[in-house]
C-alpha cells in the first residue's frame, strides 16, 4: 500500500488537486470549477467526490496521509481563508474544519507562496536548505520566508506578504486599495502596466506597440526582449531594478542562502535574473555581498501549487 498526500489548489476560476507521493511523484490529479459553487459546502462536497473518483482509478492502493490545501489568503495557522477578494465565498471561511468532517483526514492550508517554498524545500532546489526566501511571480507577487528549516507565519498567520511592501507612495493603485505595493510592477500583470507607460513615454520602435494589453503577456515580452527589442529590455530592467531594491531590503532581515523566483514572469530567465541580481547586489549592506544567490525554482510550474499544498502534510508527518 502506498502513502499519498492529497494536493490541492485553488483557485478563483478552477481547482487542481493530485496524488503526490513522498518524493513528490504525481500519481494522478483532476480538477474541479470552483466559479460553478457559490456555496463552500457544495464545492467542498464536489471536490471530495471527484477525488474519490480518482483514488479508485489510481493503480494500487494508497492510504491517504492527509490533505493540503492552497489558497488565496489561506492561513496555516488558523486553517482558514480570510476575505479572500477572487473566490466566490466571503468573509472567513473554516476551510480545514469543514473538509476534516467530509473526508476524515488532517486537513492544512496555506497561501500559494508559502507552500511553493515548503514544496522547493521539499522537492525541489531547496533540500538542505535552512534558510531560504520564495518569490512567486504570478499574477501577484506571493513570498514565503523559511529560517532554521521553518517557515515564518508570523503572529496571525499571513507573513511574508513581500507584494504588499510599498515601492512607491504615490505609485500604482493595487488590488489591496494601497498605492506603491511591489506587485504593481514586479508581477505578470505589473510588467504589463510598466510596457504602456514606457511605450507612451517613448517613440522608439518596438514590437509591443502592436499588442493590446488584453492580448499582451509576459511570455510576448520576453519574446520582443530575445529578439533585442529596446522598450522590452528596457521594460525588464525596470521590473529588476525594483525587484532587486526590496530583495535587498529582504536580504536584511532574514539574511537567506538563497532567492527562488517561480511564476510566468520568472521564465524569462536572464531578462528578469540578471537586472535583478544586479540592482539586488548594488543596495546590499557589505556584509551580505555576493553570498545570495537568486535562482529559478525547480518544481514544475504547471504542477507548483500542487506539489507545494501535498509538502505541508509531508513536512507535518516528519516534524
Amino acid at each position: 500500500m502506498e502513502d499519498v498526500a492529497i494536493g490541492i489548489d485553488i483557485g478563483g476560476t478552477n481547482t487542481v488537486f493530485g496524488l503526490i507521493d513522498r518524493n513528490g511523484k504525481n500519481l494522478g490529479e483532476g480538477s474541479v470549477s470552483t466559479g460553478s459553487y457559490s456555496d463552500i459546502e457544495m464545492f467542498l462536497l464536489a471536490l471530495y467526490e471527484q477525488i474519490n473518483v480518482l483514488v479508485s482509478n489510481a493503480e494500487g492502493k494508497m492510504q491517504i496521509k492527509g490533505v493540503g490545501i492552497v489558497a488565496p489568503m489561506g492561513n496555516y495557522k488558523k486553517g482558514t481563508i480570510e476575505h479572500a477578494a477572487n473566490l466566490p465565498w466571503r468573509g472567513i471561511i473554516p476551510l480545514a474544519e469543514s473538509f476534516e468532517k467530509i473526508c476524515r483526514k488532517p486537513v492544512l492550508v496555506t497561501n500559494d507562496a508559502n507552500a511553493a517554498a515548503i514544496g522547493e524545500m521539499m522537492f525541489g532546489g531547496a533540500k538542505g536548505m535552512k534558510d531560504f526566501i520564495m518569490i512567486t511571480l504570478g499574477t501577484g507577487l506571493g513570498g514565503g520566508v523559511v529560517t532554521n528549516g521553518e517557515l515564518v507565519y508570523g503572529h496571525d498567520g499571513f507573513a511574508g506578504e513581500i507584494g504588499h511592501i510599498i515601492v512607491d507612495p504615490q505609485g500604482r493603485i493595487c488590488n489591496c486599495g494601497k498605492r506603491g505595493c511591489l506587485e504593481t510592477y514586479a508581477s505578470a500583470t505589473g510588467i504589463k502596466r510598466t510596457v504602456f507607460e514606457l511605450l507612451a513615454d517613448s517613440n522608439k520602435k518596438s514590437g509591443l506597440r502592436d499588442i493590446s494589453y488584453n492580448e499582451l503577456d509576459a511570455k510576448k515580452i520576453h519574446e520582443e526582449a530575445k529578439k533585442g527589442d529596446q522598450i522590452a529590455l528596457d521594460v525588464f530592467d525596470y521590473t529588476g531594478k525594483i525587484l532587486g531594491k526590496v530583495l535587498a531590503d529582504c536580504v536584511a532581515f532574514s539574511n537567506p542562502e538563497a532567492i527562488f523566483l517561480l511564476g510566468g514572469l520568472a521564465n524569462a530567465g536572464k531578462y528578469i535574473f540578471d537586472p535583478t541580481k544586479h540592482y539586488m547586489e548594488k543596495d546590499l549592506l557589505t556584509v551580505y555581498k555576493n553570498k545570495v544567490k537568486i535562482k529559478p525554482s525547480e518544481l514544475d510550474g504547471a504542477n507548483a501549487a500542487v506539489l507545494g499544498s501535498s509538502a505541508l502534510v509531508w513536512k507535518e508527518l516528519e516534524q
